[in-house]
């Protein structure tokens, strides 16, 4: 005696469902991206295998003009300042910080003689400085 199916298996399937979850992930990878990108300035950093783990929450980065002229940036800020108001803007920044932690983010043509002037401003106001690098 031969059984019979009463109902036959189709081998098709919706593709519906898939494309929601890819269009979900696009939108997630295109949000996260924008916000890894925490130094709006393109600055070359030197190499370095050292790692620090503790969190700064300003940034100084020294920019090189190319024609003997450096400029200051304050937390990526595209406007620069003077050399002359980067410790007011880093007294300001930091003055209600527990502890005062700050990263400068240098252009490896940069002179070390810029960085060092940078470094002198958190010795003075009792800071602590972390180099920024790039992983080798």
């Amino acid at each position: 005696m031969a059984i019979k199916r009463t109902t036959k298996v189709e081998p098709n399937f919706s593709m519906s469902s898939m494309t929601d979850i890819v269009f979900l992930l696009l939108i997630f990878f295109l949000v996260t991206s924008t916000l890894i990108n925490p130094n709006a300035l393109k600055l070359l950093l030197p190499k370095s295998t050292g790692q620090v783990s503790a969190k700064a929450t300003v940034s100084v980065s020294i920019k090189d003009q190319h024609d003997n002229t450096y400029t200051y940036h304050i937390n990526g800020d595209l406007e620069p300042v003077r050399f002359d108001q980067v410790e007011d803007a880093l007294v300001s920044e930091l003055q209600s910080e527990e502890d005062p932690t700050f990263v400068i983010y240098a252009d490896e043509t940069v002179p070390i003689k810029e960085v060092v002037q940078v470094m002198n401003i958190a010795k003075r106001n009792h800071y602590k400085v972390i180099m920024a690098t790039s992983p080798e």
